[in-house]
């Protein structure tokens, strides 16, 4: 369907998709598990990314066609930001018009394309927590590995938490099972010989499909607040590491990864001894990051280490150089003395103090209610501010 671009056409086109494509999303979402009262922080660089002036538009090279693009961009949105849509719309002419090879052009139209629909579908579910689960295609269902994956999704079903899996077959199958169709996603990946998605989310309008894996990689990080890793292959080791990595170097916020295994498994127990053994050991990581991930073989544990993650801490962003943490509740001026004293090497300079809401933080009217520990961050260890939410959650 085309519209057209004058008197607005080709926006409301576009918004009349998105219309009738919303209440079939809607209609899919459990009685069980449903938007948090506090919404959900969704912006998982933490805040690194809200700033955009039109000054960093840039340029096809031909000042009139700027004009045009300015102007169109100013036509189609409606939102307060023509200046981000002007920048896009400069680029894909610069890329149009560049050294970029035809497969290349394609690749990155494909890759926009895939972003747009995941954005599409998850948004309705934006409020929702939600808790990835990683592992093998070639578990078997009477394997106890798949059971326990099962338990698990159930588990967090129950805690109100919806499951994001690959939607393919194995782990992935028994998280879409456990948390059942209306309360799990499936990220499928077009492969040659996984070519559909496993029954407990096929035909479901939270099924996504993705050609590349970096683009599904994104979807998980960004739309997850909690990530489970079962016993895997390349893939798995792939996710958890990758979650890590971000994590770890302060491009995704920190959230809780647990490397879940059945009843006596030793499958992340020899991870871990590697990590110990080889990375630590060489100092190729910090002590600290060890607490990024959290290794056990009991279900319960792992719900506990996810759902203790929001006891009172909410979400947390950046303000220039202040991290801003949301809790649920007041902290006691006795706690706060005591997170001044055990983390006094994450301040960069200044001291933490409790306050309301910043007035940066403006664009998140939802949030401007829940009280704030606010702090100069030195962002060196991420594994620091991972045990500094857990001092807060032990209030």
């Amino acid at each position: 369907m085309k519209g057209k671009l004058g008197s607005g056409g080709w926006a409301n086109t576009h918004k009349t998709l998105a219309e009738i494509r919303l209440p079939f999303i809607v209609l899919s979402m459990a009685q069980h598990v449903q938007p948090s009262k506090i919404p959900a922080e969704r912006d998982f660089t933490a805040g690194m990314t809200r700033s955009m002036s039109c000054s960093f538009v840039g340029t096809t090279g031909e000042r009139t066609l700027d004009d045009k693009i300015m102007a169109l961009a100013n036509e189609i949105e409606d939102d307060g930001n023509p200046c981000l849509l002007a920048e896009m719309i400069t680029t894909a002419v610069r890329i149009a018009r560049g050294r970029v090879s035809e497969s290349n052009f394609k690749l990155m139209n494909r890759a926009l394309k895939e972003m747009r629909v995941s954005e599409e579908v998850f948004h309705p579910y934006r409020n929702c927590r939600k808790v990835a689960i990683y592992g093998s295609a070639r578990t078997k269902p009477e394997e106890p590995e798949y059971q326990t994956a099962v338990q698990f999704a159930r588990r967090m079903r129950e805690e109100g938490f919806m499951s994001v899996t690959g939607a393919g077959p194995g782990i992935m199958a028994a998280g879409n099972e456990g948390a059942g169709r209306d309360d799990s996603f499936g990220l499928n990946i077009t492969l040659p010989f996984e070519a559909c998605a496993n029954e407990f989310i096929a035909g479901d309008p939270k099924l996504i499909d993705f050609n590349y894996f970096f683009t599904r990689k994104l979807a998980f990080v960004k739309e997850v607040d909690a990530a489970v890793g079962c016993p895997g292959g390349f893939g798995t080791m792939d996710e958890i590491f990758e979650a890590l990595t971000l994590i770890q170097t302060g491009k995704a916020t920190v959230y809780p990864i647990v490397l879940l295994d059945a009843p006596g498994g030793t499958y992340w127990k020899f991870w871990n001894q590697f990590i110990q053994e080889h990375l630590q050991r060489l100092k190729l990581i910090s002590d600290h990051d060890f607490a990024l991930f959290k290794v056990t073989d009991d279900v319960e544990v792992a719900v506990a280490e996810i759902t203790g993650f929001y006891r009172v801490f909410h979400s947390y962003r950046y303000v220039g150089d202040k991290l801003v943490i949301r809790l649920r509740q007041d902290l006691s001026e006795e706690h706060l003395s005591r997170l001044q004293l055990e983390f006094a090497d994450i301040v960069k300079s200044g001291s933490m103090e409790l306050c309301g809401s910043l007035p940066d933080e403006e664009d998140e009217p939802e949030l401007l209610g829940l009280p704030r520990l606010v702090f100069r961050h030195r962002r060196g260890s991420f594994g620091r501010l991972r045990l500094l939410i857990n001092a807060i959650n032990e209030a």
